[in-house]
């Protein structure tokens, strides 16, 4: 038995061309978690997940899957992933149960074992009543659901999630959510790489934040939160009261408040600010408010504070729009 994480990238580079896609990334996934990988468009998340993926090779660095270095082991690194990308890679013409049965076979199961397998998958993740309809009759949500099935036709360890949800609507968001869910629960260890931000706090353990091609924070989603500290927010009655109460503020919590229409926010940077202190103070000093309260940031507060606004080159590694999505089954 051992610690070492199922997942990790020592110093990994990739260039092409004139574009650093990678610049010494690491990273390290424990086994049996959901590992959310954050970044800016371009700042190389796919990239590094077509490496750890076999798609591609790194120019310099390390990585290793499952206990198999993705260079020297690919064939074995393959056996042990999944990977689903953001467009289903399913064929139109064939059913859901044709998908998948297609799938097992090209996995070099025997036949026998690719119908039963894909019969229990179609079961489980609620395709059983649509798995003998053509593919191209279904929804995206549906076809997306059938993509991240037939990447797990193998049982992975590891499955690799490429911004999978892009596109749904709320409904198939939370049912590939479940998914992800149901499969960490046996064991599977998820890296998703996403846009959406809830989507990783709901969803990951730790998250890594990339930018650049590297990764510049790591963490929960709550201890990313808790560094950048709380807000405290103050509804005003009158927004004409805005200068006094922002001074007031100032003084309190030794930061700058900001004005949103009739609400004053302010970081809380030095020590803990008592809310009845405030409210007190603010009594005193004949400012009415509607409301008064701490609010802990949000995941996209954290992101913004860590990537700022840089705009970003396209990641090279996530593809143009007219190349062919690689998958790994």
């Amino acid at each position: 038995m051992t610690d070492e994480p199922i997942v990790v990238a020592e110093g990994l580079r990739k260039r092409f061309g004139d574009t650093r896609a990678l610049d010494g990334l690491d990273l390290a996934v424990p086994a049996g978690t959901v590992c959310g990988v954050l970044g800016p468009n371009g700042a190389g998340k796919t990239t590094a997940v077509r490496i750890l993926a076999t798609l591609a090779d790194a120019d310099s660095g390390h990585a290793r899957v499952a206990g198999h270095d993705v260079a020297r082991e690919p064939d074995r690194v393959r056996a042990r992933i999944g990977l689903a990308g953001q467009y289903a890679a399913v064929d139109e013409k064939l059913t859901g149960r044709g998908n998948l049965r297609l799938f097992g076979r090209l996995s070099h199961l025997p036949r026998r074992e690719a119908r039963r397998r894909a019969d229990e998958l179609l079961e489980r993740f609620g395709l059983e009543a649509a798995a003998d309809r053509q593919v191209a009759g279904y929804s995206g949500g549906m076809r997306r659901r059938l993509d991240l099935i037939t990447s797990l036709i193998l049982r992975p360890q590891v499955l690799f999630l490429d911004e999978p949800t892009t596109g749904l609507d709320p409904r198939s968001r939370g049912e590939i959510w479940d998914a992800v869910r149901g499969l960490v629960a046996e064991g599977t260890t998820v890296l998703l790489t996403t846009q959406y931000l809830d989507e990783a706090d709901r969803l990951a353990d730790d998250i890594a934040v990339v930018d650049h091609g590297r990764v510049i924070a790591t963490g929960t989603p709550d201890r990313l939160k808790a560094s950048i500290g709380d807000r405290l927010d103050v509804v005003l009655d009158d927004p004409a009261m805005a200068g006094r109460a922002a001074a007031l503020l100032r003084t309190l919590t030794g930061s700058h408040p900001a004005l949103d229409g009739e609400r004053l926010s302010v970081p809380l940077t030095t020590g803990t600010v008592r809310l009845a202190d405030v409210v007190r103070e603010l009594d005193r000093a004949g400012v009415t408010v509607g409301d008064v309260g701490l609010r802990r940031p949000t995941l996209d507060e954290v992101f913004l504070r860590l990537t700022g606004d840089t705009p970003h080159d396209p990641d090279p590694g996530s593809g143009a729009e007219d190349r062919p999505k690689e998958t790994v089954r």
